[in-house]
């Protein structure tokens, strides 16, 4: 039976996956004021911070593992928080340099787990793990794993650029599982070689270096629906998303998919007249890409189900971050 689209509105809005997002702001406000030490450009809720560097862009960011996948699944946490981070940089036109990690945890079986499973994600993006710092005495209940990494680009995709007629496009992996089980997730990595994840990482700087698109979002825990909302939000502009038009495994009910954190999944904001070379260059990797839907000059995220459409967020009075960027 097809789930009613007032329940996925529903269910996205009140996505936990989501709704964590909004503290976001609030650390934001108080820390800009710091930027005027440095040199990196404006940062509109992009994933990763942006610094101007001889002539390209390096590019800076950090993830924290959710305690709930240390606790429960300690070896997929380890591995997810390479994954996590290199498509921070890969997301924006970027390719790795190298990572660094702060690990608290204070039983020897769980951090050899942890460990083991970052030093295989290392092996399966070859991106060198260059150190970092352990805290042994964490409770066994509590540990926790921050990852931070540096990357460079020649040409940026920014998650605040979409404008007004850009297609949106998804680019997901069909071919893979469910993966942990603490966190609804889709793994498309796992029985890949590094050779293969690297070329369908990719196409991400091509398309920067191309001119193809100039804003771009990895999916996150926020989902599909989620991520591309906050990519529109970032941009102060709305949407239109088409359901049927979303890219999607038989195999899981279209709500579980909108949920599912992607081990690759991007969403791209692409002027017309590039979107079927973007959507060949993902082809050209195996990635199946498609359009969704499109950039409005509104406020208002809308998504349509066979003929019926409901607003999903609108941004004059919902919040989700509450970064906006604000052409003049």
């Amino acid at each position: 039976m097809e789930t009613r689209l007032i329940d996925i509105i529903e269910s996205v809005r009140n996505y936990a996956g989501l709704l964590r997002k909004n503290p976001i702001r609030s650390v934001v406000d108080k820390l800009k004021a710091t930027q005027q030490y440095g040199n990196q450009l404006p940062n509109f809720g992009d994933d990763a911070a942006v610094i101007p560097w001889k002539g390209e862009y390096l590019l800076f960011a950090a993830d924290g593992m959710m305690s709930g996948l240390l606790v429960n699944e300690p070896y997929a946490a380890g591995k997810a928080s390479v994954m996590v981070t290199v498509n921070d940089i890969y997301s924006m036109g970027g390719r790795p340099i190298g990572l660094v990690n702060v690990l608290a945890s204070g039983n020897e079986s769980q951090r050899a787990q942890i460990v083991e499973g970052i030093e295989k994600g290392c092996q399966k993006l070859k991106v060198p793990m260059l150190g970092g710092h352990l805290h042994p005495d964490a409770l066994p209940s509590m540990p926790s794993l921050s990852v931070a990494i540096l990357g460079s680009a020649k040409k940026l995709l920014r998650c605040h650029l979409s404008e007004a007629g850009d297609d949106l496009i998804l680019a997901v992996d069909l071919n893979g599982q469910r993966g942990c089980h603490s966190v609804v997730s889709w793994d498309a990595n796992s029985g890949k070689t590094a050779e293969e994840l690297l070329y369908r990482l990719e196409a991400l700087p091509l398309i920067a270096e191309q001119g193809l698109s100039c804003a771009a979002k990895d999916i996150s825990n926020a989902g599909i629906l989620g991520t591309i909302s906050i990519m529109l939000e970032n941009s102060g502009k709305g949407g239109f998303i088409d359901l049927a038009a979303i890219p999607h495994p038989e195999n899981i009910p279209l709500i579980d998919w909108l949920h599912c954190f992607q081990s690759f999944g991007f969403i791209l904001s692409v002027k017309p007249d590039n979107s079927q070379s973007v959507m060949d260059l993902f082809a050209e990797r195996n990635i199946t890409s498609g359009i969704i839907g499109h950039v409005t000059d509104d406020s208002v995220v809308t998504v349509r189900q066979d003929q019926e459409t409901l607003t999903l967020f609108d941004f004059r009075k919902d919040a989700i971050t509450g970064i906006r960027y604000e052409r003049g």
